[in-house]
């Protein structure tokens, strides 16, 4: 059934496969970029990346983003990209490069200096001067390149800020298996899981959508096929590519949807145990799904056959194929830990039993629970009633808006209404 109304935002125009790199240059001249900052990565910058695009321009090169980037990080590299005169960023690198090179292209476009300006400004104005953007993720698990999410710390307080805003996804997003093929396979098994937690959530979240179910499914899919053979070969440049591909289609999808109670308990242990993130909710998952096989069995029902394959699904029993989904991700994730090393359970992680009512508590704060204003109010302490509205009591968001009102307010007088 459909829902009676939803929305769907992906603007991005993504390159993928082999060779997409060399389409860079390219792609800054039909954005009319004549001197890019380029926000890339130690190891890649070692690996030749910038020999790999082609045709040298003009540029401005930063690199050594730490794995936590920061408020002053990113305005001292906005600063930097106004005094030399950028017109367009680039970034290369993991989901630190990504997010920071998404924090300094609002700056630039909003002609803000100070980030702690914009928190909150979940919809920001489109700036007369636009900034060109385009992402190289070197990993394939964030989905960062199809997402308009940035994390940043905030020093200050001593935070990890979440940031959102449309201006945060790219002109241009790069899938060149070339840029993953280094990464080591524990790392290559965590990014995984992290996609396929985040395609899992975004089918199962309440305010999920035909489309986004859509990019989710097929995002299962190519991860059920892909994430073990990736690890066992890791030179494949066909199965790296598949994870990249179905990563960003992970990201597509809980963009537009949510994530839930896997992340905000994966958040959870990142912060109070320090348990890489991929590695957190890959662990979470088949516990969190046991917990809500109640109400989402038909769900996951429907994803067994996109995990597994239709004939297997057709094998199973109706009642019995959302655990059967349960232990087909169980077993991927005992054979990525006999593989890598990644966690399948708590106690191969550093997480202690004394650590546990911490972690339920910063679960409960995380932000990946709020599904609505209700629940934000809920979350304050505060009660929350229902008392009868009126239709003429219109929300002014658009100019149309006020021509609906006004039109409101002349039936009124003209006792008409």
């Amino acid at each position: 059934m459909l829902p009676e109304y939803f929305e769907f935002y992906n603007p991005v125009k993504l390159l993928c496969g082999q060779w997409s790199l060399e389409n860079i240059p390219y792609e800054l001249g039909r954005l009319r970029v004549k001197k890019p900052l380029m926000l890339v990565s130690g190891t890649m910058l070692q690996q030749g990346i910038l020999q790999m695009m082609g045709e040298p321009m003009p540029m401005v090169l930063e690199s050594g983003i730490p794995q936590d980037s920061s408020f002053e990080l990113v305005e001292r590299l906005a600063a930097h990209a106004r005094e030399e005169g950028c017109d367009g960023v680039v970034a290369i690198g993991g989901g630190s490069v990504l997010d920071t090179a998404k924090a300094v292209r609002v700056l630039l476009e909003q002609e803000q200096t100070a980030l702690r300006r914009l928190l909150g400004s979940e919809w920001m104005s489109r700036a007369q001067r636009v900034i060109p953007f385009i992402m190289v993720p070197t990993t394939s698990g964030t989905g960062s390149e199809c997402t308009a999410v940035a994390v940043v710390m905030d020093e200050k307080n001593g935070c990890k800020q979440e940031i959102v805003s449309d201006r945060f996804l790219p002109d241009v997003a790069v899938l060149d298996p070339r840029c993953t093929e280094k990464l080591p396979p524990r790392q290559t098994a965590a990014c995984g899981m992290d996609a396929l937690v985040h395609a899992m959530e975004a089918y199962t979240c309440r305010q999920k959508n035909p489309l986004s179910d859509a990019y989710a499914r097929t995002a299962v899919e190519m991860i059920g096929k892909n994430l073990i053979a990736a690890v066992r070969q890791p030179d494949s440049q066909e199965y790296r590519l598949a994870m990249a591909c179905a990563s960003a289609m992970a990201g597509m999808a809980f963009s537009n949807s949510m994530v839930g109670l896997v992340h905000a308990i994966g958040h959870a242990l990142g912060a109070v145990c320090s348990v890489p993130h991929g590695e957190a909710v890959g662990l979470l998952l088949p516990w969190v799904m046991r917990w809500q096989m109640d109400c989402l069995q038909p769900q996951y029902a429907q994803l067994l056959a996109a995990f597994c394959g239709t004939e297997y699904y057709a094998h199973i029993p109706e009642k019995k194929r959302g655990e059967a989904l349960v232990k087909a991700i169980e077993e991927m994730l005992v054979h990525l830990h006999q593989k890598t090393g990644i966690p399948a359970r708590l106690r191969d992680t550093q997480v202690h039993r004394q650590d546990f009512s911490k972690i339920a508590q910063k679960a409960l704060e995380d932000g990946e629970l709020l599904t609505d204003d209700c629940g934000a109010v809920e979350r304050l302490g505060k009660k929350v009633t229902l008392t009868e509205g009126s239709r003429e009591n219109i929300k002014i968001t658009t100019p149309l808006d006020l021509v609906l009102g006004e039109a409101i307010l002349t039936a009124r007088a003209e006792g008409t209404l």
